[in-house]
């Protein structure tokens, strides 16, 4: 195991991008009511897939694609079968015998695992388990390559981009469902003649094709009408963790686990924090998965520390609050755990961080690590501490971790509200546009890495003062940029012009990225905020802010808006009784 979640908490397109910048080597399996979908990864690059409809294989793709001929499919998997121990892959097989060329091979791979990742798309909720440990994968994938003789590896963002963009546009006309096979194509197998698409499988195959080489039959995995039945889950995950333990306990701990497999009745609340797993356990994994799928509280589990900064950091980006739940092992002293603690407040301030122990750990560093900046530090049960008792801990521990969790909220940074007071404190005393734009400017400054106002002109904005944009943001507000940004396309800056409401949040805008960016530089995240200023209906300035080089720290928005609308009101009752005074 090496991390798994929800993808209704952790999209698809997260995972991925997950993998590729973590240059992961593994199968990615992505389950849900309708069956299950494979990916597979070399370093971070996608090397095969299965779909979800087993019938759907690289060789039947490029037949479809007219790449090459039934025939040809079916004496190049004659050739595998051969081969005997120097049996290639299919796609290798089909390459050395010239029957394609590499370009026709990376075409037909892609277009094999686009359809896996679109079909996956459409799942209304599903979850995701990437698995790096060659003894416990399944038996179609127990001979993964070590090393292709073809490379054929395959950037997993590229594909991405393109299976999203092949998403939205079937979305779009209304055709998602004429990619994928028919029922009746289903039926079809990829070889008509003899059944060469199941040779004798040995360990020293290789496993590109791993998809074209299984039996007609699809395996009990890979049966998307098959219910699902919880129990059975939950009943592998306990054997596997406890098999000394007896058929008794282990059917009282399954039993309490599929009582919670059904949501609370507060599961309709919109969660506002992410639990961010990081433990060695299994089975702690996957009760506390359980716990929090019950509690509707988003759930990311690793066995691993470098997939933390990137889940913490997409976790930001949506606007949860992270709270990063540290399980340290029984025969681990806790001292690298505890300069995890410090590193991680150091980086992400706003992160909340539980530890989670044996009592003999509790005992021996629970203070040292609330000194570390842990929130919180949790005795769990310890198969060594609590052998004989292990079962009625773990389902006393698990009935009251998930409404502990929740009680785990964000912190409101006391120096933003003290700085709204000061603020508010200020206008008070001003009247001009320039002056009033300043303090929303320093304002927004406060909670971004980087702050600019624009002045809204007939037909382009006029970049004014800045916070942090040429120089660093301790330095204060600096003279104007002066640089112009048309306001003839669509984007979020004249969206807000036109509208006249705050914007926060992110999305694609070539008006930033290529006009924007180009002069103040791209940000870390693409999570933006746009604040008009108004006066007498009109929008007369703009404050723009983002967060630099830096990861999103969400901001207090509601106190940003209320210091724009005050400020917009502070201006026109200074218009207003200049225009008294000019008539008198």
């Amino acid at each position: 195991m090496s991390f798994n979640g929800d993808l209704e908490h952790f999209p698809l397109a997260d995972v991925i991008q997950l993998l590729h910048m973590t240059s992961k080597t593994g199968i990615l399996y992505l389950k849900s009511p309708k069956g299950e979908s494979q990916l597979v990864f070399q370093d971070g690059f996608f090397v095969s897939a299965n779909h979800l409809n087993n019938s759907v294989r690289i060789g039947k793709v490029l037949v479809d694609m007219s790449a090459i001929t039934q025939e040809t499919l079916n004496q190049a998997l004659i050739d595998q079968k051969e081969a005997g121990k120097n049996r290639k892959p299919l796609i290798a097989t089909l390459i050395e015998q010239g029957s394609i060329d590499k370009d026709t091979a990376f075409n037909g791979l892609e277009t094999l695992i686009e359809m896996t990742i679109v079909e996956v798309l459409t799942w209304p909720s599903g979850t995701f388990t990437l698995d790096v440990s060659k003894e416990n994968v399944s038996d179609e994938y127990r001979y993964f390559p070590e090393k292709l003789n073809q490379e054929i590896l395959l950037n997993a963002q590229g594909v991405l981009m393109d299976s999203l963009r092949i998403y939205d546009e079937k979305m779009r006309d209304g055709t998602l469902s004429k990619i994928f096979f028919t029922e009746e194509s289903c039926s079809n197998t990829e070889v008509s003649s003899p059944d060469y698409d199941s040779p004798e499988i040995t360990s020293d195959l290789l496993g590109l094709d791993v998809l074209d080489t299984i039996t007609r039959k699809i395996p009990d995995v890979f049966i998307g009408l098959k219910d699902h039945d919880i129990a059975d889950e939950h009943q592998q995950a306990v054997a596997s963790a406890l098999p000394e333990t007896t058929a008794d306990q282990q059917e009282q701990l399954v039993s309490f686990l599929t009582g919670l497999s059904t949501p609370s009745p507060s599961a309709s609340v919109v969660p506002v924090t992410a639990i961010i797993l990081l433990t060695q356990n299994e089975l702690l994994s996957h009760a506390i998965t359980t716990v929090c799928k019950h509690e509707n509280l988003f759930i990311f589990s690793s066995d691993e520390e470098n997939s933390l900064d990137i889940v913490i950091e997409q976790s930001l980006g949506r606007d949860l609050h992270p709270i990063l739940l540290i399980d340290i092992p029984h025969d681990n002293d806790g001292v690298e755990y505890l300069a995890l603690v410090r590193q991680k407040i150091s980086a992400y301030p706003q992160i909340s961080i539980l530890i989670a122990a044996c009592c003999h750990v509790w005992h021996s560093i629970s203070m040292d690590a609330l000194g570390a900046g842990a929130r919180s530090f949790i005795p769990r049960p310890c198969r060594h501490c609590h052998e004989d008792s292990y079962v009625p801990h773990m389902i006393s521990f698990l009935s009251g971790i998930g409404s502990f969790l929740k009680t785990i909220l964000p912190v409101p940074n006391a120096e933003v509200g003290h700085q709204f007071v000061l603020s508010l404190n200020q206008l008070k005393s001003l009247s001009e546009p320039p002056e009033i734009a300043l303090v929303m400017l320093r304002f927004a400054a406060l909670q971004f890495e980087r702050a600019l106002t624009f002045v809204v002109a007939k037909s382009d904005l006029i970049a004014e003062k800045s916070i942090g944009v040429t120089t660093d943001k301790s330095g204060g507000a600096t003279a104007p940029l002066m640089f112009r940004i048309p306001l003839d396309g669509h984007s979020v800056l004249q969206e807000v012009v036109e509208k006249g409401r705050l914007y926060y949040g992110q999305r694609s805008d070539t008006v930033l990225t290529s006009l924007l960016h180009k002069e103040i530089g791209a940000p870390h995240s693409p999570k933006v905020m746009v604040v008009p200023l108004i006066s007498r209906g009109k929008v007369i300035a703009l404050t723009y802010a983002d967060f630099g080089p830096k990861p999103v720290s969400p901001p207090q928005i509601n106190l940003i808006e209320a210091l724009a609308q005050h400020a917009g009101s502070i201006l026109d009752n200074a218009l207003y009784r200049k225009s008294i005074e000019n008539k008198a």
